[in-house]
């Protein structure tokens, strides 16, 4: 699978363990950003970042991670198409998957330690969609608010 990666200043460690253990994975790693910890930069340039790549095809998933997550996840769903989702535990991370179709991830990095955050994104990644009619309802009248507003 190919995933875009991103995040800020604050998100950078923890950005580059995830890259590599997607890597270690088998999967094809697009790093957007950002390439240091040493100068602060805003979330919103990476969310965005990561959500074109994944909304473009470019990618088939993202991975955005700031300090809390909390910022990088409201600026990656602005973006029309993209359905990311904060998750500290497993369950939300496949969950977002399989009910909501969730496309990127969203990790703050001073919340979950790199044990979780390998946890997380394997379980985001192996998830798929299940297409459930319930599901697929609820997914068009998200899309139907992107439309309209």
């Amino acid at each position: 699978m190919n995933i875009a990666i991103g995040a800020d200043h604050a998100g950078f460690e923890l950005k580059e363990i995830v890259a590599a253990h997607l890597a270690k994975l088998g999967h094809t790693v697009v790093n957007l950003g950002t390439y240091s910890a040493g100068t602060a930069v805003d979330y919103p340039d990476f969310a965005e970042a990561v959500g074109l790549s994944v909304r473009n095809g470019e990618t088939d998933r993202g991975v955005v991670i700031c300090g809390s997550g909390v910022g990088a996840c409201v600026a990656a769903n602005k973006l029309k198409g993209i359905r990311a989702g904060l998750c500290h535990d497993t369950y939300s991370a496949h969950q977002g998957v399989e009910h909501d179709e969730m496309n990127v991830l969203v990790l703050g990095a001073r919340i979950v330690g790199t044990a979780l955050a390998r946890e997380l994104v394997e379980a985001f990644l192996k998830a798929e969609f299940t297409k459930e009619e319930r599901h697929q309802r609820r997914l068009a009248k998200v899309k139907a608010l992107e439309e309209r507003f």
